[in-house]
């Protein structure tokens, strides 16, 4: 069976560590980022009031709003993208009979892998933005915390109100975001293509080197990140709230929020994107061992089966 399928199947099982890991950070910056009323009552005035705030009106769960549709998300994600990323990084590697990758070999990979996972993936990730804001969405309105609905149900209300389609919302950023990845990857390949050079990679390398490629796609990408998450909310009725493109959206958000309000929720985003990445990278080479055996061990017993 294919390597890609384990490449899959390891970084799944890393999306999910990493998604579980850092998700209450995703919440926090998910929340400053959506939030464009800073003189509201229930409005968070950074990530420490945030975190104050959502622990003292909806506890520790709070925290994990939408986790469950995050994980699979998570899962999708990185399973999709990784399948993607080594099946041309493989294709290129048997046209150039080249172990080692060129940049623009990396970023083409990086390209398909990631304008494959963003179709597939939007309405996972419209679902789970929902979710994770629906809690303060209540409480703006005066009402009670109440128990968020599954993600099933959250699907199918998004569907039922606002049409299939919806699921596709902020798909357009979501594809120009496909950039934050090829920086990523691009950088992760050639920084590690580099060390390779000196020695073997340990853990920690992988830990360190998946922290700076993120760092350095997530700096350059969050203004569209922003954007994306906006849109992928159901749209408001407020003409100055309501984002008919990216670029309208930018225009908007400059225009009522100054540039700063491009940049809400940055500190989370940077250190959640920064350990997510690293807690990624990491686990997804642990667990690329045992994706094998797994194969392996499934391969030997579809044999024994056939051959009865």
């Amino acid at each position: 069976m294919s390597d890609n399928v384990a490449h899959a199947l390891a970084g799944a099982g890393g999306g999910i560590i990493s998604m579980v890991v850092t998700y209450p950070l995703i919440t926090v910056g998910t929340r400053l980022q959506v939030q464009r009323n800073n003189k509201d009552a229930t409005a968070y005035a950074g990530n420490m009031d945030a975190l104050r705030k959502i622990l003292s009106q909806e506890g520790i769960a709070g925290l994990f709003s939408g986790l469950e549709s995050a994980v699979f998300g998570a899962a999708v994600t990185n399973g999709v993208y990784y399948y993607f990323f080594e099946a041309v990084k493989a294709a290129f590697e048997r046209a150039s009979q080249r172990k080692a990758m060129s940049t623009v070999e990396s970023m083409v990979s990086g390209a398909v892998a990631g304008a494959m996972t963003c179709i597939i993936t939007n309405p996972i990730w419209v679902v789970n933005t929902r979710l994770t804001v629906k809690q303060k969405k209540k409480q703006q309105d005066g009402g009670e915390a109440e128990k968020a609905p599954s993600t099933i149900n959250a699907f199918m209300e998004i569907i039922k109100e606002d049409g299939v389609l919806s699921l596709w919302q902020g798909l357009i950023p979501a594809l120009i975001l496909v950039i934050n990845p090829i920086i990523q990857y691009t950088a992760f390949e050639q920084l590690k293509n580099r060390v390779e050079r000196f020695r073997k990679l340990g853990s920690l390398d992988f830990f360190v080197l998946g922290a700076i490629s993120k760092l350095c796609a997530t700096s350059i990408t969050y203004p569209y990140i922003l954007i994306k998450s906006r849109m992928q909310l159901k749209q408001s009725k407020n003409e100055n709230e309501r984002y008919k493109s990216l670029v309208d959206g930018l225009r908007k958000v400059i225009a009522t929020e100054g540039i700063a309000g491009l940049y809400k929720g940055i500190e989370s985003k940077l250190l959640q994107s920064v350990l997510t990445a690293s807690f990624l990278f990491m686990s997804k080479e642990a667990l690329f061992s045992y994706a094998i055996k797994l194969l392996l061990l499934l391969g030997a017993r579809k044999s024994l089966a056939a051959s009865k």
